[in-house]
């Protein structure tokens, strides 16, 4: 994409992601700063820059475009929870503010202007108490139980590259591609080394015993998480869903969704105050998976579930999504009827012209399924009004189109032929060579 359209910023966003998602801090910063050379208010470009910045252990100026981002788009919660976490892990490395005590130093008084312009050349002297005399980059740490801790289940990989290092005729060895063996070794285990030094003032061994002892007393006990967690894990989780599905992997969609679903079930009303709008989310992403997999009862019911929970808890946005995708599946396994009793209801809900069009479009269609041309061509004037109040020629295409298919049925080959006439037109103009060739064939029979 960046080959047909260098400097796309959406695509160096895209790219700068997968780049942080592979470990390749480098070039994700690289890619986040080149998509805001030209818009430095571009949201997702400051996004993936703080999100750089930050897995490279940079968490103040991660804090900075995080504290950017959030000014320009308060609305998006990922903001808030990485200044969030950003203050976490910089408190971590060197204390809450309440903790870092000035000294009173002759230097460091509030002196009148005179006196201040004689010691202009003079540097102010802050010095920090001695408990906290200590650098914020710590060297990684080297004592195996500190490692351990950091590390995790990395900590046997490391153990194991180390134990090949000993190995010298193995060393002196390469691969078939020439590469020197110890060098993909030596690589492995600093790549490991980065990682705990960043995990180490990320969240350091200090810290990790303290939150220990928190939850002991308080998590455990209790069952309950930080709200920033819940919402970090909520946002994530949703995000990955999501993904997943717009990448072509349903069934991992729909396990993924399936496992949240379960997680958020077993949570509380106050650690998750939206909880039955989330469960409604959820069953309707399930859905959505399922329909892609094939799975249309199961599709029907996912989606039924989220119209009963969207009904009890009255969310107007939910019932409007629910019966949108019920009318979908309806559509799909050849219930037009049903499909349309499901459509006509959220008509009142739509809240835009094209919504209007597409949801007039759909009803239009289930009617010339069912042969009700009559109500087909009143569906297909209504759609393409709305989509004439949206200015979207693709929808008035579809309209048009959609009107002419009822007129022939109707038997009402004039008005079909004027109407394939128009939906020519914005065929080209929107450059759509496969309509345009079927409308020709189409319209060319007709006045045979």
């Amino acid at each position: 994409a960046l080959k047909l359209r260098a400097g796309d910023k959406h695509c160096l966003a895209a790219r700068s992601k997968c780049y942080l998602k592979l470990g390749d801090t480098e070039n994700s910063l690289k890619d986040a700063e080149a998509s805001l050379q030209n818009d430095k208010t571009f949201s997702k470009g400051l996004y993936q820059k703080a999100e750089a910045l930050y897995t490279m252990g940079d968490f103040e100026f991660a804090l900075v475009f995080y504290h950017r981002g959030y000014r320009l788009r308060p609305e998006l919660q990922k903001f808030k929870l990485g200044i969030e976490k950003s203050q976490e892990a910089i408190v971590n490395c060197i204390g809450s503010p309440s903790s870092v005590k000035l000294e009173n130093k002759e230097d460091l008084c509030f002196i009148s202007r005179q006196a201040e312009s004689k010691k202009a050349n003079q540097k102010l002297q802050i010095k920090l108490t001695k408990d906290q005399k200590w650098a914020r980059k710590q060297e990684p740490v080297r004592n195996p139980k500190t490692e351990r801790e950091l590390l995790g289940e990395l900590y046997a990989d490391k153990a194991y590259l180390e134990k090949l290092l000993k190995d010298k005729d193995l060393m002196e060895s390469s691969t078939k591609q020439g590469i020197k063996v110890a060098d993909l070794v030596l690589s492995g285990i600093s790549y490991l080394d980065a990682r705990s030094e960043f995990w180490q003032q990320q969240k350091p061994i200090y810290a990790r015993v303290r939150e220990r002892k928190l939850r002991q007393q308080r998590w455990i006990r209790d069952k309950k998480q930080k709200p920033a967690e819940v919402a970090r894990y909520i946002v994530k989780s949703m995000e990955d869903i999501d993904m997943l599905l717009t990448g072509d992997s349903p069934e991992e969609s729909c396990k993924k969704a399936e496992r949240v679903l379960k997680t958020i079930q077993g949570w509380s009303e106050d650690d998750v105050p939206n909880k039955n709008e989330l469960i409604g989310n959820l069953h309707s992403c399930i859905g959505n998976a399922q329909l892609e997999m094939g799975q249309m009862e199961a599709a029907l019911q996912s989606h039924k579930m989220d119209l009963e929970f969207a009904r009890r808890n009255n969310l107007p946005d939910a019932i409007s999504r629910a019966l949108d995708n019920i009318g979908r599946v309806y559509a799909r396994i050849g219930k037009f009827q049903q499909a349309i009793d499901t459509w006509e209801e959220k008509i009142p809900m739509a809240k835009s012209s094209l919504e209007k069009t597409w949801l007039f479009h759909e009803i239009g269609q289930c009617y010339l399924e069912l042969n009700k041309a009559e109500a087909a061509q009143n569906y297909g004037e209504k759609s393409l009004q709305s989509a004439d109040e949206e200015g979207d020629v693709e929808w008035q295409l579809h309209a048009t189109v959609l009107m002419a298919q009822a007129q022939v049925k109707l038997k009402d080959y004039r008005s079909a032929i004027m109407s394939f006439e128009r939906a020519l037109e914005k065929a080209k103009l929107i450059h759509n060579e496969a309509a345009q060739k079927a409308i020709i064939t189409v319209s060319g029979s007709l006045q045979r």
